[in-house]
């Protein structure tokens, strides 16, 4: 544990010399800042219209179904461009300087070499997940939302962005050049997005199947405030397998 520590504190610290963390997580605030004042504001602007048609029903208009679902919606197509960006540099880079050969020479296993980058992938995204949570408080001070339904949807956004640091780091794992891991990541994740899109014209079984590998069923169920241990399931296997993807790509260099 303590070798993996390390790692995954060496590269956290090596991210934030760099300007990469700074700009990903700055553009990432001022996106997801955007929608939430644009969906706010457009709330209000219903909520003003409504209220002034006597015997208009309003009972539909909720702050969960109008700010915070499509919050949430826009803020995981960001974090599908920024994850690559984040992940791009965890192995290319050490393959590119040369240290690559350090960290195989050095006392350290492979599961903690891909365990500790992953878990310097997750605390990046933890924080930018973290610091957008004022969101939700700026809501919750001048509205009534349901908690349990804010709560449902970051914990889907959250297993979502492990997800994807996990592709991040296998595509990684694989060449030297940081641009060709970023546009393979990209490439990836926008099939786990899109992959449903043909379920409507195929067979129940094929249906089924495409819905059940498509990241955005799974997420948009959590949005809607069901945690359902399918959904669960399936964020972690795809987590999981990535990772031994990483462990297999870096255990084949290491022979090599």
């Amino acid at each position: 544990m303590r070798n993996l520590l390390t790692i995954a504190w060496r590269d956290l610290r090596s991210v934030f010399v760099s300007p990469i963390a700074y700009v990903v997580l700055t553009g990432f605030l001022l996106l997801s800042g955007w929608f939430f004042f644009n969906l706010l504001g457009q709330f209000n602007r219903l909520v003003a219209q409504y209220s002034m048609l006597q015997g208009m029903d309003t009972t539909w208009l909720n702050l969960n179904d109008a700010v915070i679902g499509p919050l949430l919606q826009n803020m995981s197509t960001v974090l599908l461009i920024v994850s690559p960006m984040i992940t791009m540099r965890s192995f290319a880079e050490e393959r590119s300087s040369g240290t690559y050969e350090l960290l195989f020479t050095s006392p350290l296993s492979v599961a903690e070499i891909v365990g500790g980058k992953f878990l310097a992938g997750a605390a990046l995204v933890t924080l930018m997940l973290a610091i957008t949570l004022v969101f939700p408080a700026v809501v919750s001070v001048y509205g009534n939302p349901e908690m349990g339904l804010i709560f449902s949807g970051y914990l889907g956004l959250y297993l979502m962005a492990l997800s994807f640091v996990a592709v991040g780091n296998f595509t990684s794992a694989l060449t030297s050049n940081q641009i060709i891991a970023t546009i393979t990541s990209l490439v990836i994740l926008l099939l786990l997005f899109v992959i449903n899109w043909p379920a409507e014209g195929a067979g129940e079984t094929m249906k089924a199947v495409l819905n059940y590998l498509s990241v955005t069923e799974h997420f948009r169920n959590m949005v809607k405030g069901v945690i359902d241990t399918a959904d669960l399931l399936y964020f972690a296997s795809l987590t999981s397998l990535f990772l031994f993807l990483t462990h297999r790509a870096v255990e084949a260099a290491r022979w090599k």
